[in-house]
C-alpha cells in the first residue's frame, strides 16, 4: 500500500478543461456508470471517507473534479452515466464534457473504469473502452462490490471479462475489488505507481 494516496485532495470541480487546472504533470481519470461504486473506490484507495462525494442519488458527479496528490500527479473523477431520471439534454452534455477531455488532456495517462462486478460492460462501459482504444490510453477495469458474490462467481466475472476483451484493442488490465472488504487496495496502488512513474516501469521492462 502506497501511503502516497491517502494525501490526496479535493482542488477544484471543472464544467470544462478550460476551467481545469493547467494541463502540466499526469492525471489518472476514474470513470464509471452511475452507483457502480466510484466514489467509494476513491475514497477506499485514498483511505479517506469524503474525498470523493457519495450519494445515495446517482449521477450527482456532473462536474470534473480534480484530486492533487503532488505538485504534478492528480486523480479526476469523471461524471457517472446511466442514471434513467437524467434530461437527455444533460446527458448529452456529459457526453460532449467527457469526449473533450478524453481527446485533449495531456497529461492524462490512464482510465480506471470501475464497474459493479455483478452488472459489468453495461453500454456506458463499453463507450468508455472504445474512447480509450480511440485515444490510445491504458484502461485497467475495477470489478467493484466483489464482497456482494461469493469469491468464485466474482472470479468467474473477472475471467469473462477478460475474455471479451482480449482481442479489443485496448491495452487492459482489470481486478476485483471491495470498498466494503477493503481487498484489492495494493492492486491498485501498485498500478497506479506504474502510470504514474513511466520510467519506473521502463527500466524493468529493459
Amino acid at each position: 500500500m502506497n501511503p502516497l494516496y491517502h494525501q490526496a485532495k479535493f482542488t477544484l470541480s471543472s464544467p470544462d478543461i478550460s476551467h481545469a487546472p493547467e494541463d502540466t504533470g499526469l492525471e489518472v481519470a476514474f470513470a464509471g456508470r452511475s452507483n457502480a461504486g466510484k466514489s467509494s473506490a476513491i475514497n477506499t484507495l485514498t483511505r479517506q471517507k469524503t474525498l470523493a462525494r457519495i450519494s445515495k442519488t446517482p449521477g450527482r458527479t456532473q462536474l470534473l473534479n480534480f484530486f492533487e496528490i503532488t505538485d504534478d500527479k492528480r486523480f479526476v473523477d469523471l461524471p457517472g452515466f446511466g442514471y434513467a431520471k437524467v434530461p437527455l439534454a444533460m446527458k448529452d452534455k456529459w457526453r460532449k464534457m467527457m469526449e473533450n477531455y478524453l481527446n485533449n488532456r495531456k497529461t492524462l495517462c490512464g482510465i480506471v473504469l470501475v464497474m459493479d462486478v455483478r452488472h459489468p460492460l453495461t453500454d456506458f462501459d463499453r463507450q468508455m473502452i472504445d474512447w480509450c482504444r480511440h485515444v490510445a490510453l491504458p484502461l485497467h477495469i475495477l470489478l467493484t462490490k466483489a464482497d456482494k458474490l461469493t469469491y468464485g462467481a466474482a472470479k468467474n466475472t473477472l475471467l469473462a471479462v477478460q475474455k471479451e476483451l482480449s482481442d479489443s484493442g485496448v491495452a487492459v488490465s482489470m481486478q476485483l475489488f471491495s470498498a466494503l472488504k477493503k481487498t484489492g487496495i495494493d492492486e491498485i496502488h501498485d498500478l497506479l505507481d506504474r502510470w504514474f512513474n513511466p520510467e519506473l516501469t521502463e527500466a524493468t521492462e529493459q
